[in-house]
């Protein structure tokens, strides 16, 4: 199973604020522990809102809105993904995260759909698609 565990925003990440060098660090053995572990697929970090866009659709109309956004608690941080054997497993390694924000912060964990998770609507034929497109991705991502 695969599980999106996003870092939610905070006033601190959305004012820009770095993390110390302190937590650099503690994170830096955290994501070696979960890469030692088999865990992790990927992890990124992300500038505030105030760097981003939101494209808001509406039937055919696009309609861009540059940030910053309000709703602080509805932003996100940052990102992993981890491949483990259940919810419970996720949680778990979660739980050894260090506190990634100064105070109070929250983590938040998401199944990913895969292919056996849409049932007949997603054809043989969509699946073929799919599986040329992470094959490209994958081709892609390692430099080839």
């Amino acid at each position: 199973m695969r599980f999106m565990v996003i870092v939610k925003a905070t006033a601190d990440s959305e004012a820009g604020l770095m993390p110390s060098e302190e937590l650099l660090t503690a994170m830096g053995r955290y994501n070696e522990e979960l890469a030692a572990a088999g865990v992790i697929q990927a992890a990124e970090g992300l500038h505030p809102s105030a760097k981003g866009a939101r494209v808001r659709f509406s039937g055919a109309q696009r309609t861009v809105i540059d940030g910053p956004f309000m709703e602080t608690k509805e932003l996100v941080a940052g990102f992993w993904i981890f491949q483990v054997e259940s919810l419970q497993a996720c949680i778990d390694w979660v739980k050894r995260c260090p506190n990634p924000m100064p105070g109070e912060s929250d983590i938040e964990i998401r199944q990913i759909f895969e292919a056996e998770d849409f049932g007949a609507e997603f054809t043989p034929e969509l699946r073929e698609q799919e599986e040329r497109i992470r094959a490209r991705m994958n081709c892609e991502n390692q430099g080839e």
